[in-house]
C-alpha cells in the first residue's frame, strides 16, 4: 500500500479494534467474576436460612428430623435452589426433588465449584458445615449465561460501530497530519527553473515537518543560487564575446576587400569570416535561452487566425524548398483564434522547416499540417528523411545535441530545436517529435492552446483543407 494517509488509518483503526477487545476481554472476565460471585453470596444467604431453621433440632440433629425439616424449609425453594445433605459416613440424608437422582459430589478442595449434570443446566455450588452433616447449596448459572450472552452482543455491535466510526477519524486524522506535507508537495512541485523564488511555507511549530520544510527551503536557495550563476555568467559572457568577435569579423572582411591576400590566404580569411558568423549566431541563441529560462522575454500575444500566417509563411518555405530541390506542402483544417506572436512561431517553423529540408533527400517533399480543433493548434512539420531513432526524439530538444546523417554538411550548432521548445513554452504549448506518417521519416510536432469558434466547430469539425505545393 503506498498511500502514508492508508496506512495511518488503517493503523489507526487495528490499534482501536485491539485496545476495545482487550477492554472487553478484561470487562467480561470482571462482570462474569462479579455475577458468580453474587450467586455465592445469595447461595449463602440459603445456607444461613437453612441453619436457622435446623437450630431448634440441636447441634447434632437426627436424620429423620433434619429430613423432615428440611422438606419444609425448602418447599418454596424448589426451582431456584438444589440441596443435597451428606451424612458423616457420606449417606445422603436429603436431596432436592429437582436433581432427580442426580448426586452433587462436593469438591475436596473449593467451597465454591461449579456441577454439570446431565439434563440440566451448569450450576453453581456451595458446600457448608452443619454441626456432623455437609450441605450442598446449588443454584442455576442460566442468569449468569443470559447476562454474558447480551454482554457479547452489545460488544459486537458496538465493534462494528467502533470500526466504522475510528475509520472516520483515523481518515480525517491522516488528513490532519499530512496536510503540511500534502503542502510541501504542491509547493515543491511548482518551483521550476522559471519560479525558484517561491518557498514553502514554514509553521511556526519546532517539529520534524517544519524542520524538513526547512531544509528543502535552504536547497532551494542553493538550488536558485546556482541557476542564477548559471545565467549571468552565460549572458555575460555571450554579452562580453560579441564585441571581440565583431571586430575581429570586421578586421577579417577588411583584409578580403584590400584585395591583398593571396589565393590561399584570402580562401582562409573567407573560412575565418564562416565560422565567425557561426560563433555569432551561437551567442545570440544562447542569449535568447538565457532570456527564456530568466523568463525575461515578454511576447505581444494577440488573438488571430493562423490561416493567413501560414500562407504567408509558406511563399517563404517554396523558396528554400526550390532551392534545396524539393517540394512544400501545406494543409491547414480548422477556424479559430490562437494567441500568438507571429515572429516567434515563424522562427519556430523556420528552423523545423530547415531540419527537415536538410534531412530529407533531393525530390522529397516536405509537408506541414495545421490543425485547429478543440481548442488546440497542432502543427506538424513531416519530412521524407531517415527519421530519428524513438529513444533519441527527446534529446534533440537539448542544447548542443545535433543528430549526424551521411552527406549533411550544415551540422548546425544544436541549439535551433531548444529554442524552438522555449518559444512554444512561452507560448504555453510543448513540442514534441514522433515518427513520420507510415513509420518513414521523422514528424514535428508543437501544440499551442486555441479558442475554436463555436459555429465552426459544430458544422465543421475539421475545417476545409487548404493546399497548397510547389513542385
Amino acid at each position: 500500500m503506498k498511500s502514508i494517509g492508508a496506512r495511518l488509518a488503517i493503523c489507526y483503526v487495528l490499534a482501536s479494534t485491539i485496545t476495545f477487545a482487550a477492554l472487553f476481554l478484561t470487562g467480561r472476565y470482571f462482570v462474569e467474576y462479579h455475577a458468580i460471585h453474587a450467586l455465592d453470596l445469595v447461595i449463602h444467604s440459603e445456607f444461613e436460612q437453612i441453619r436457622a431453621n435446623v437450630a431448634a433440632l440441636g447441634p447434632t440433629p437426627p436424620e429423620a428430623a433434619l429430613r423432615e425439616r428440611m422438606q419444609a424449609v425448602t418447599r418454596n425453594d424448589l426451582e431456584l435452589f438444589f440441596t443435597e445433605i451428606y451424612g458423616p459416613g457420606g449417606t445422603i440424608v436429603y436431596r432436592s426433588p429437582g436433581l432427580r437422582g442426580f448426586d452433587m459430589i462436593p469438591s475436596a478442595r473449593d467451597q465454591e465449584f461449579n456441577v454439570n449434570l446431565a439434563g440440566l443446566d451448569e450450576l453453581r455450588a456451595g458446600k457448608f458445615a452443619l454441626g456432623p452433616y455437609t450441605v450442598v447449596i446449588a443454584t442455576t448459572k442460566h442468569h449468569v449465561r443470559v447476562v454474558m450472552s447480551g454482554y457479547e452482543r452489545t460488544f459486537y455491535g458496538l465493534l462494528l460501530v467502533m470500526i466504522a466510526v475510528s475509520s472516520v477519524i483515523g481518515y480525517g486524522f491522516s488528513r490532519m497530519a499530512l496536510r503540511p506535507l500534502r503542502l510541501i508537495q504542491d509547493t515543491a512541485d511548482r518551483i521550476r527553473s522559471d519560479n525558484l523564488s517561491e518557498r514553502i511555507p514554514v509553521s511556526s511549530a519546532r517539529d520534524e515537518i517544519s524542520d524538513l520544510a526547512r531544509l528543502l527551503n535552504q536547497m532551494f536557495d542553493r538550488l536558485e543560487e546556482s541557476f542564477t550563476q548559471i545565467r549571468r555568467f552565460t549572458a555575460e559572457a555571450s554579452h562580453e564575446l560579441k564585441t571581440p568577435l565583431t571586430l575581429v569579423r570586421l578586421q577579417a572582411e577588411k583584409l578580403v576587400v584590400d584585395g591583398q591576400l593571396t589565393p590561399a590566404q584570402e580562401h582562409a580569411v573567407q573560412i575565418q569570416i564562416k565560422e565567425l558568423a557561426q560563433l555569432n549566431r551561437i551567442i545570440e541563441d544562447l542569449l535568447f535561452l538565457s532570456r527564456a529560462d530568466a523568463c525575461a522575454i515578454t511576447l505581444d500575444l494577440r488573438q488571430q487566425d493562423p490561416e493567413p500566417f501560414l500562407q504567408s509563411f509558406a511563399q517563404d518555405a517554396h523558396v528554400l524548398a526550390e532551392y534545396r530541390e524539393q517540394r512544400f506542402n501545406l494543409t491547414h483544417h480548422g477556424a479559430g483564434q490562437v494567441a500568438i506572436e507571429p515572429k516567434w512561431i515563424r522562427q519556430v517553423l523556420l528552423n523545423l522547416l530547415s531540419n527537415a529540408l536538410s534531412a530529407s533527400p533531393p525530390g522529397s517533399r516536405v509537408t506541414v499540417r495545421s490543425t485547429l480543433v478543440n481548442r488546440c493548434w497542432q502543427v506538424r512539420v513531416e519530412d521524407e528523411g531517415p527519421g530519428v531513432p524513438a529513444e533519441q526524439r527527446e534529446r534533440i530538444f537539448e542544447r548542443f545535441v545535433r543528430i549526424n546523417r551521411p552527406g549533411n554538411e550544415d551540422k548546425g550548432s544544436g541549439l535551433g530545436l531548444a529554442i524552438c521548445r522555449s518559444i512554444v513554452a512561452l507560448h504555453g504549448g510543448r513540442i514534441f517529435a514522433e515518427a513520420g506518417p507510415g513509420g518513414h521519416g521523422l514528424s514535428m510536432v508543437f501544440e499551442i492552446p486555441a479558442t475554436t469558434s463555436p459555429d465552426d466547430a459544430g458544422s465543421v469539425p475539421f475545417g476545409t483543407p487548404h493546399l497548397t505545393d510547389a513542385a
